[in-house]
């Protein structure tokens, strides 16, 4: 059951996704910065800790995820270091995330041979 609520969870947020994409004019970009916004706004809120008990993967894997994780890391540091938490709190929170997308993008650009759109 567990599996299942995941992958509902998370096929409601890509759902979501794609219809934005596809009846507006968003981009794609400007998608992955509302998810990431609208994680945070929703941690700081108290309320996507509903969705991530819930759906467990399904709700911290995809883009939301990320600003759910950063809000988390926030509001952590904030408790601990004060003001200053709310400056590092994020950074601490998702570091391991950054610097694995860093370092697989890197690596994906030496091993593939890019070609520019035509």
């Amino acid at each position: 059951m567990e599996y299942f609520k995941a992958f509902i969870t998370g096929g409601i947020i890509c759902t979501i996704a794609q219809v934005l994409m596809d009846r507006t004019k968003l981009l794609p970009a400007r998608i992955v910065v509302l998810y990431v916004v609208l994680g945070t706004l929703l941690t700081g809120l108290g309320l996507y800790q509903y969705v991530e008990s819930f759906g467990g993967a399904g709700a911290t894997v995809p883009i939301i995820g990320f600003g759910f994780a950063l809000g988390e890391g926030v509001m952590k540091e904030v408790d601990k270091e004060g003001l200053i938490g709310a400056f590092t709190g994020g950074l601490k929170a998702t570091s391991a995330g950054i610097t694995a997308a860093i370092l697989f993008g890197y690596l994906a650009a030496i091993i593939f041979d890019s070609k520019p759109k035509k």
